[in-house]
């Protein structure tokens, strides 16, 4: 309870002072009356939100369509204030520095258009992040893309080269509204016609019911050499409020079986052989293993039991701080790793081959695309699905297609 009034009071002392932008512009009645219910709805709708139902961790469709009008008008008033604070720190230097003297801007410190001035500016700039989440919300979380790469081994199995992966992560199925979209991006990944097809985990946002209504969709995915899957931080249920043990292992139970029911090949701590002209690779599944605080079920030494140091392995493994704490520097020589988990945080920049942002690489090392070290490579993908905020803004979702290459070497 407290926490919500510490909330509720810096809330409400953001909106007073982002509102003096707007004042400053227009004296309209109605503006500043629609700008003071549209404020106090929102709050509303996000206090209810988080507070209704069982657990304010479970992220429901509408919990986020209402986070992410939140986000949305709250995102623009930080920009209105910090253009109102630098107006008025510069105000009140230029008066100390006119009552000691130092200046003599006693009669002009304040100047009224330049304020307003300043507020038109910042209303301008404080309309790109409102506009841009907003269609986020509206078209991008379903602006599929299809990223492709070319990997050269030295030690990649004559029978593989040309060898190709279409790897999907972080479904999120409990999330998706347009079931017309989903079954575009399914046909999309069969449409690449890889050999295999990979997901890497977070089939749901937290319960097995939630993939009910997409399970005949996804069934579809087909590859030639099969559609292989692990499981992720969400599938386990750890962010709900659960009757007794027995009833959160029976939906991981159930979760599990949704999978094989869709043809898919669930690896839990184990691996497989793929064989293709003669030729043979490992591929080897770990349960979720997160550094910090995720669930750390994987089991790396059991999953390669019986996988010896030569054979060439891809590993699926949801989380990439696995690769950076346990497998990149490995002495048996993952060579390729495929993980998800970071979504790339939904939002960032990115220019192909020149420019990319987002807030997740402040947390992960290796947040989104292809990384090298040590002559191993890990793809970190960065979602077919969404979570919290129900859109992306820059990073979008994505179906990455790998292909493998024989390292030729020159005479």
């Amino acid at each position: 309870m407290i926490r919500w009034i510490i909330f509720i009071v810096i809330y409400i002392l953001i909106d007073l002072y982002a509102f003096q932008a707007i004042r400053t512009v227009t004296r309209n009645a109605w503006v500043h009356w629609g700008y003071v219910i549209v404020s106090l709805s929102v709050l509303a709708m996000l206090i209810y939100q988080l507070t209704a139902g069982s657990s304010t961790r479970t992220m429901t469709p509408e919990r986020m369509y209402v986070f992410g009008i939140f986000l949305a008008v709250f995102v623009p008033k930080l920009i209105l204030i910090i253009f109102m604070f630098g107006e008025d720190l510069f105000r009140v230097f230029a008066g100390l520095f006119s009552k000691m003297g130092i200046s003599d801007t006693s009669e002009g410190f304040h100047i009224p258009s330049r304020r307003k001035f300043l507020s038109v500016v910042a209303l301008g700039i404080a309309a790109i992040p409102f506009t841009t989440l907003l269609y986020g919300m509206y078209k991008g979380k379903y602006n599929y893309k299809v990223l492709k790469y070319a990997l050269e081994f030295d030690d990649l199995p004559e029978g593989f080269d040309g060898y190709t992966i279409t790897q999907i992560s972080d479904i999120h199925s409990g999330s998706f509204d347009n079931a017309n979209m989903v079954s575009y991006a399914v046909d999309l990944v069969n449409a690449q016609k890889s050999d295999a097809i990979f997901f890497t985990g977070d089939l749901v946002n937290n319960l097995a019911e939630e993939m009910h209504r997409w399970k005949d969709v996804f069934s579809l995915l087909k590859a030639k050499d099969g559609v292989f899957s692990v499981l992720g931080n969400h599938d386990y249920g750890d962010y709900v409020r659960w009757e007794s043990e027995a009833a959160q292992a029976e939906n991981l139970s159930e979760l599990k079986q949704l999978q094989r029911d869709m043809g898919w090949d669930l690896l839990l701590n184990e691996h497989r052989t793929l064989e293709r002209n003669g030729d043979a690779i490992k591929l080897i599944g770990v349960e979720n293993w997160g550094a910090g605080g995720f669930k750390k079920a994987g089991d790396l030494n059991k999953a390669s039991e019986g996988v010896d140091a030569n054979d060439f392995k891809i590993l699926l493994s949801h989380d990439p701080s696995h690769w950076q704490e346990q497998v990149k520097q490995d002495d048996r020589n993952f060579q390729l790793t495929l993980s998800g988990h970071t979504h790339g945080m939904q939002f960032g920049i990115e220019i192909p081959g020149w420019f990319k942002w987002s807030p997740v690489k402040y947390r992960y090392e290796n947040w989104a695309g292809i990384y090298e070290e040590f002559g191993r490579y890990i793809n970190v993908n960065r979602g077919f699905g969404f979570i919290g905020y129900p859109g992306r803004v820059g990073i979008w979702p994505e179906i990455t297609v790998i292909q493998l290459k024989k390292r030729r070497t020159t005479a």
